[in-house]
């Protein structure tokens, strides 16, 4: 990754205001008046041309931003595509496009944001997952650097309010690699403490210093630690694919320069195993939950299956189990300065032959994502392929052909996800005023609100005596309501409505002026 030092500039776009009704004269009301889910998408990008750079160090990669009148969050700006007769999966796609951080998102499938993550700090994967038998809403936040994290994992309910926070044990600090749910109301969490280590075998200093790499399994109602294996334990040094330079005297030097020679960056709960993936030795660990002893090696230089052509994976991310021997992973296959094409992979496992087949890879062009990603399985056998430094998303349909995307993702996203959801805020709407090509207009938005699909704006000469004055469809993040009778119009208020007209919750009553 990129240090958010290395990141450009932004530039900024501003959404526009629509066209609305008066209800003061019983006009109708006017949506945004764009194509497939309420904006116009532009085609499907030539998978000739799907080639991305491996950062945005140079000056033509700037992010463009969102920004809103209504309120301060902002979110990189992404641009959704979609295939002739796409059918894509129900729900919203959950990412954190990086600019300066990254930023926990939802988008609907116009690129629209739905919910910005308001904390302001290095969030990501972001998802839905389920705790104590109900939907919530999770991410790693905290600080980025080095390649990995310090933070915490964040557990949300539908109203966005905090469940539950998850810390490391046993002076461990969470990384920003995973935070996966169990059914055990458990959480899995990766960690990077510095430990001292011959680096001699690896071209480093006899008394170095590594990221050691820790998977632990914590108790979030309790704090307790349940699995706590520190991979350098089973995993020598020498099944590294990194390599420290002869004419490098400063990693694993100090802490400050601490050499990586495992990777750890995902942690997948198979009931009575745990399945990790290790980038920097390329390989895919199970180990058993009770005793945290080492079963197999997928991959690598020790590998105890007998891994197919087609099936070969490197630099990999994102190892999830699915069952009867499917292995979802997302083949990063290379690093910075390779020639490579990336790929989702399924895999099938023969745990008695020990071999490791193709089953689908599902690839867009030349994507290359060098750093992070992932391979989401979805219903009805299609699937979503987040593209890591390659800033963009690809859904699949069940013939594995692409037929939906998202491209410009900021300076790229961790992960990316669809998932159904639901949001009722416990906050009430934002409300702000402007003028907007010489008119007076309120500006609207309510942070993660999912059933809201009008506006209704009252106003009046007193706070106490608000009528309602116009309507709008909700347009985006964001709806804009050009203000009637500004002249005579004291105070506003605008109340977010749901598809039968009830009023889901209403603002603060603001000054016009």
């Amino acid at each position: 990754m990129s240090s958010p030092d290395e990141q450009k500039q932004p530039k900024i776009r501003r959404r526009g205001f629509v066209t609305v009704s008066l209800a003061a004269i019983g006009g109708a009301i006017v949506g945004a008046g764009a194509t497939w889910g309420g904006m116009q998408l532009v085609p499907a990008p030539n998978p000739k041309e799907t080639k991305k750079p491996k950062s945005s160090s140079n000056d033509d990669d700037k992010v463009e931003f969102n920004r809103f009148v209504s309120t301060a969050l902002t979110v990189p700006v992404v641009t959704a595509w979609a295939a002739d007769g796409a059918t894509v999966a129900p729900g919203y796609v959950f990412l954190s496009p990086r600019d300066e951080i990254f930023t926990a998102a939802i988008l609907d499938n116009d690129g629209e944001p739905v919910w910005i993550a308001p904390n302001g700090i290095d969030s990501t994967d972001v998802r839905v997952q389920t705790y104590k038998g109900k939907p919530v809403l999770t991410y790693w936040a905290g600080r980025v650097a080095s390649g990995n994290g310090h933070g915490t994992g964040t557990i949300l309910d539908t109203s966005y309010r905090e469940v539950a926070t998850v810390h490391g044990g046993n002076g461990a600090i969470p990384d920003l690699h995973e935070f996966h749910l169990t059914e055990r109301d458990t959480a899995l969490i990766t960690t990077y403490p510095v430990a001292r280590l011959d680096l001699s075998a690896v071209g480093g200093p006899k008394d170095g210093y590594a990221f050691a790499c820790r998977v632990q399994e914590i108790d979030i109602s309790t704090g307790n630690v349940l699995v706590d294996w520190n991979i350098l334990d089973d995993i020598e040094i020498t099944e590294s694919m990194k390599r420290i330079d002869e004419d490098d005297d400063k990693t694993g030097s100090s802490p400050e320069n601490a050499f990586d020679p495992i990777h750890v960056n995902s942690v997948e709960d198979d009931g009575d195993r745990l399945i990790i993936s290790c980038r920097h030795t390329c390989a895919i660990y199970a180990i058993t939950r009770a005793t945290a002893k080492l079963q197999w090696r997928l991959g690598g230089k020790k590998s105890d299956f007998d891994v197919e052509k087609d099936a070969e994976f490197s630099w990999q991310h994102d190892a999830r189990w699915h069952g009867d021997g499917k292995l979802s992973l997302f083949d990063n296959a290379g690093v910075s300065g390779d020639e490579a094409v990336s790929a989702g992979l399924v895999l099938t496992l023969d745990e008695k032959a020990m071999t490791a087949t193709l089953d689908t890879a599902y690839r867009y062009g030349e994507y290359e994502g060098y750093a992070m990603g992932n391979t989401q399985l979805l219903e009805g056998g299609r699937a979503m392929v987040g593209w890591g430094s390659a800033p963009a998303a690809t859904e699949f349909d069940a013939e594995g052909n692409a037929d939906f995307g998202f491209t410009e993702i900021g300076s790229g996203s961790y992960r990316a996800y669809r998932f159904e959801w639901e949001g009722t805020p416990a906050t009430i709407p934002d409300l702000a005023t402007s003028t907007t090509d010489g008119k007076p207009t309120a500006f609207m938005s309510w942070n993660g609100a999912t059933r809201v699909t009008s506006w209704a704006l009252l106003t009046g000469a007193d706070a106490s005596s608000l009528a309602e004055a116009a309507t709008a469809e909700r347009t985006g993040f964001e709806t804009a309501i050009t203000i009637p009778d500004a002249e005579t119009t004291a105070y506003l208020r605008v109340e977010a409505r749901d598809s039968d007209g009830t009023v889901l919750a209403m603002s603060r009553v603001i000054e016009a002026s």
